[in-house]
């Protein structure tokens, strides 16, 4: 398990292309935070935070199913989207994001690390370097 460099992190953004033109990031907060907003830097488009949790600080999990912790207060309908998160384990977070956002146009998924439409890693055992611990 190798700890990768933010620089190593950041040439990974660069690189990455989307075959779509989205209207919108939508960052499943907490993890999805950090990444979302560096893609803002590259896409430059509307940027909204959805509050789920599912996993405590440790990775386990904290409930049953991820939870939407505050109402969401932008409007998504008929937009193009782009769900961003920084892990995928199992998939459970990024599904309830894109059942929340149903009535979008378009919703696309993007992972730092894990399987989703888009990703930068799909590696078993990841480190962020952004992670203070």
């Amino acid at each position: 398990m190798q700890k990768k460099s933010f620089d190593e992190i950041l040439a990974r953004f660069r690189e990455i292309e989307f075959a779509e033109e989205f209207d919108m990031i939508v960052a499943v907060a907490n993890g999805g935070i950090i990444p979302a907003a560096i893609l803002n830097q590259k896409l430059n488009i509307e940027f909204n935070v959805l509050k789920i949790n599912y996993r405590d600080s440790f990775q386990k999990p904290k409930y049953d199913n991820p939870q939407l912790l505050s109402p969401i207060n932008f409007d998504f309908k008929d937009k193009k989207i782009l769900v961003v998160e920084d892990r995928v384990k199992t998939g459970a977070s990024l599904k309830k994001a894109c059942e929340l956002l149903q009535g979008a146009k378009l919703i696309k998924t993007f992972a730092v690390n894990g399987k989703a439409d888009y990703s930068l890693y799909d590696e078993p055992c990841f480190i962020f370097s952004w992670n203070l611990a």
